[in-house]
């Protein structure tokens, strides 16, 4: 009986710490990941035009650099071409209708706006 006991502890104590490192585990730095696509801000809206499964399976949650015309800008945000909606996570100081590129998570599509949503974006130039 103490042995079952004892066994039964054992697991429960692994588990917990299984589980305790998988909830609390490290958040990913995109700024210090390399980027496992570099694409055009219109190139990347006509792939998840085309077929947004396909593309969803390339890109989300993937590191990306986007490079393209900076059309809009907020204090924690920038647009690129009008299709590319990024959430910086610093702000920074870009210019209006300067030629820029991204790094970020792709994050997913908006099939009614037809834009491209990152997050945790940093401006590389």
């Amino acid at each position: 009986m103490k042995k079952k006991l004892l066994l039964l502890l054992g697991i429960l104590a692994i588990g917990s710490v299984l589980a305790y490192n998988y909830i609390y585990q490290d958040h990913r730095n995109i700024s210090e990941e390399t980027a496992e696509y570099k694409v055009t801000s219109t190139n990347l809206v006509e792939d998840f035009i085309k077929d947004v499964s396909t593309t969803q399976d390339k890109y989300l949650n993937k590191t990306i650099e986007v490079t393209g015309i900076v059309t809009a800008k907020d204090a924690n945000s920038v647009t690129l071409d009008n299709v590319i909606f990024c959430t910086l996570s610093n702000s920074s100081t870009v210019a209006l209708h300067s030629n820029t590129t991204i790094k970020g998570r792709c994050i997913g599509f908006d099939d009614l706006l037809e834009e491209v949503k990152l997050d945790q974006c940093t401006i590389i130039k």
